[in-house]
């Protein structure tokens, strides 16, 4: 309600008569309203004020308290703001250091991947292909006989007189030709069967029965098999021409119709093999008495685990080996106990205590150096790398030359190379490769030049390479072996192709004729045998 209560002052002033001054009831009311707003209005400013009052009290006790965090965290952002411009200026000078460094590589040549070959350089010579220039065309020699004649006519008109096929004109000086050209007959599958009787044997006290020379083991009876020529095929393509067993079964049903399951190529190369461990075995102890072998390994894969595929080669025979380790017992157990020829090898360890002499291959050690080299450059400015390189390749020279200078004169400069190659091994470098490389030689010394003394040792292992190239192609093809057996059909069957590519032998009759004798119950020999080997 309106307090109409007056203090003295005001009732004072409301004594006085006002000239004129008359105050309706409803002004009156009017103006105790607004007088009643604007007391509420001030009582809620008056607590209002109280409360931010009471705020700011609260607020300067917590900026007591928080004040010196506040200024540490201040003074932490002056540090952090400080950092980042510093590493805004070093982000700066590392961008420009960049673009310096693009620039120059953009100018330098691309350096490729290990695995993709350089380019030839545009401004290396490159020979011409084919023949030089007025030499005379090599063309296909004219065959010993012709085996089939076959007529090619012309049309004739109403006369017999002969035409042209084309506008049906009568020729004139007419001629006959001979069109020579060999070509192949399409294959087409054969199926044989083969009669034969048995019986029981009272002296063998067991049965026996006839067999066709070609007609292979019974298996599987009463159902088919696979017949000699098409056996042969199939090894000859998977183990010479390295094809997986699925495009060997596609080749066969395209070309001749037989159809087979790439499982039953591999059930058929493990059978070739066990056929053919007798020739294998007889290669292992002919390469065992060679004055003269050849040995590397190689990585191949077995059923997804690494293992090691070994050759053992030397002139007309080789050997592969496929085995889980890499280690010494790997040379015993293909080179035997004791060796007495000369093993050419590279500088690998495991051939280190094998009780026999050894020639190291000259082509890896120049291989190391121009390694060493390209790593470090204070290697290839140094002497020892250029003395080192010129004396190797002058004793391989040396060696290629001896037929072509006397035997004083080719034992005078071999014994000086081998001292040119002393001095260099004994003095002291100062170089980390030079060094290992001098050591090296000290360790080897009579494994380096053995090849200058005997005629018959080669002063690089190429040969076992050359051997190795083609399984490790097969190896990049296939992916290697799905199993144990697998590794070792492959190991046989390649020792064999391999052995009779190196005695110029028909592949395809040279396989057939050792799986017949297999089956004959002949003793093997073929390949290894010594006439055969020293007038092929």
């Amino acid at each position: 309600m309106l307090d109409l209560t007056m203090d003295g002052e005001t009732q004072k002033h409301r004594k006085r008569p006002v000239a004129n001054q008359t105050v309706s009831m409803a002004q009156y009311r009017h103006l105790a309203k607004r007088f009643n707003y604007f007391l509420k209005q001030h009582d809620k400013r008056k607590e209002e004020l109280s409360h931010y009052r009471a705020r700011c009290y609260d607020l300067e006790a917590e900026l007591r308290v928080e004040g010196p965090r506040l200024y540490q965290a201040y003074q932490k952002i002056d540090r952090q703001q400080q950092r980042l411009n510093k590493l805004e200026a070093e982000n700066i000078a590392l961008r420009k250091e960049l673009a310096g460094i693009k620039e120059k590589l953009h100018q330098q040549p691309k350096v490729l991947p290990t695995f993709v070959k350089a380019n030839v350089p545009k401004d290396k010579p490159r020979l011409r292909p084919g023949r030089e220039v007025g030499h005379a065309a090599a063309l296909r020699p004219m065959p010993e006989k012709i085996d089939e004649h076959i007529d090619a006519p012309v049309p004739r008109d109403s006369t017999g007189a002969a035409c042209c096929p084309h506008c049906s004109v009568q020729l004139a000086e007419v001629e006959q030709h001979d069109r020579i050209a060999e070509d192949i007959i399409p294959a087409k599958v054969v199926a044989r069967c083969y009669h034969t009787i048995s019986g029981y044997c009272p002296g063998c006290r067991k049965r026996v029965e006839s067999r066709s020379p070609e007609q292979p083991p019974a298996v599987d009876i009463p159902h088919g098999q696979i017949g000699i020529n098409a056996l042969a095929t199939a090894a000859l393509m998977r183990v010479q021409y390295r094809l997986p067993y699925r495009l060997s079964t596609q080749l066969l049903a395209d070309l001749p119709g037989l159809t087979v399951s790439p499982g039953a190529v591999t059930k058929q190369i493990r059978r070739m093999s066990h056929w053919l461990e007798g020739e294998y075995d007889r290669l292992r102890v002919f390469l065992r008495c060679a004055p003269v072998a050849h040995m590397d390994e190689t990585s191949w894969r077995v059923d997804g685990h690494n293992q090691w595929l070994w050759a053992l080669l030397d002139e007309k025979h080789t050997l592969f080996h496929i085995d889980k380790s890499r280690g010494q017992k790997v040379v015993q157990k293909l080179l035997g106990e004791v060796f007495g020829g000369v093993l050419v090898t590279d500088f690998y360890a495991g051939y280190a205590r094998l009780s026999a002499r050894k020639q190291k291959c000259l082509t890896h050690l120049l291989r190391e150096i121009k390694e060493a080299a390209q790593k470090s450059a204070e290697f290839a400015r140094g002497a020892f790398c250029r003395r080192l390189k010129r004396v190797l390749r002058e004793m391989l020279l040396l060696k290629k030359s001896k037929s072509q200078m006397s035997a004083a004169d080719y034992q005078r400069r071999g014994r000086r190379m081998q001292a040119r190659l002393g001095e260099l091994a004994q003095q002291s470098w100062g170089q980390a490769h030079a060094d290992r490389l001098a050591a090296r030689w000290r360790k080897h010394e009579r494994e380096l030049t053995l090849f200058l003394w005997q005629d018959a040792v080669d002063g690089t292992n190429n040969a076992a390479e050359r051997g190795l190239r083609p399984a490790v192609v097969m190896r990049k093809i296939t992916g290697g072996s799905r199993s144990q057996r697998g590794a070792r059909a492959t190991a046989v069957l390649m020792s064999v192709l391999r052995t009779a590519r190196q005695q110029n032998q028909p592949l395809f009759e040279t396989i057939k004729t050792l799986l017949m004798n297999a089956w004959a119950g002949k003793n093997p020999g073929l390949l290894t045998d010594i006439l055969t080997s020293d007038t092929s």
